[in-house]
């Protein structure tokens, strides 16, 4: 059995209280199993790492040196602290061992091109994503529907506040859209972010954050073709296998352009936050 281990912020969280059963329950529960894990701190009102790692029959580590000495691959967590990724992924990423990065990878462009450069320069597999991309649905629209096709408009919408919770639907319009925004507008009212993106060549696409709100995508694609996926019902499991498969192989199935585009539109997104109505330049990728 490989061993994982999680490293985050402070364990008491949905994804780390979640994904050890699904990790149980999926395809490769043979030949994974999570074996440690360590968190920074203790938040008032959460589990401690003690009471955690009794409940979800995972061993306690110490300290994050021992997350990655005995450990074959590693989970650096943080889902709604990316700010703490540089700095949980330090030692991670200069092992050489599979390593996931949470969603989302960096909340700016800068930061997620450090945490890829630092994984090239010590030969460390690095995955980052949000799970909404391995939905079935989802894969089916944009691998069959729109194969070959050049989408003109894509319009995603889902919950949540934009920080922690955007990274879904941006992830979903870069699938969609491909690289190359290269300006965002937040326009709609506080409590229901929309930002419109717009690409050189005069497509463009919007992200509409709706409180309580299912995660949706149409697109505008072709001379005059379209589609609409509204049902996103099997990403987490399938999202678990991916990731699995990523630390069998050391094979990452996402375009590191991709995601350094999500993490630039995640900064110009929560920049524009500040200034409604205002293009804000999306950061260029070198």
């Amino acid at each position: 059995m490989k061993k994982i281990g999680f490293i985050d912020y402070f364990i008491d969280e949905w994804h780390a209280n979640n994904y050890p059963e699904m990790i149980r329950e999926s395809s490769l529960k043979d030949k994974f199993e999570v074996a440690l894990a360590w968190e920074e701190i203790t938040p008032e009102g959460k589990k401690n790492l003690d009471e955690w790692c009794r409940e979800q029959q995972v061993g306690k580590a110490a300290s994050i040196e021992q997350v990655v000495a005995e450990c074959d691959c590693i989970i650096v967590l943080s889902p709604d602290n990316a700010e703490r990724h540089e700095d949980l992924a330090d030692l991670p990423l200069k092992s050489g061992k599979p390593v996931y990065i949470d969603k989302p990878i960096a909340p700016s462009l800068a930061a997620a091109a450090r945490l890829f450069d630092k994984a090239q320069r010590y030969g460390t597999p690095m995955m980052s994503s949000s799970a909404l991309r391995f939905g079935s649905a989802l894969q089916k629209a944009l691998d069959e529907d729109m194969k070959g096709e050049t989408a003109n408009y894509v319009s995603v919408r889902g919950g949540g506040v934009f920080h922690i919770y955007a990274i879904h639907q941006i992830e979903m319009l870069v699938m969609a859209m491909g690289t190359g925004a290269k300006r965002v507008m937040q326009c709609g009212p506080e409590k229901s972010p929309l930002m419109v993106i717009d690409y050189e060549d005069g497509r463009r696409g919007s992200i509409n954050l709706l409180p309580g709100y299912p995660f949706q995508l149409s697109a505008q694609y072709g001379e005059d073709k379209s589609l609409s996926v509204d049902t996103m019902d099997d990403f987490f499991p399938r999202f678990v296998e991916a990731m699995l498969a990523f630390f069998d192989s050391g094979i990452s199935v996402i375009p590191q352009a991709q995601t350094l585009e999500i993490a630039a539109l995640i900064e110009a997104g929560s920049t524009a936050l500040s200034r409604p109505d205002t293009w804000v330049t999306v950061p260029a990728i070198d």
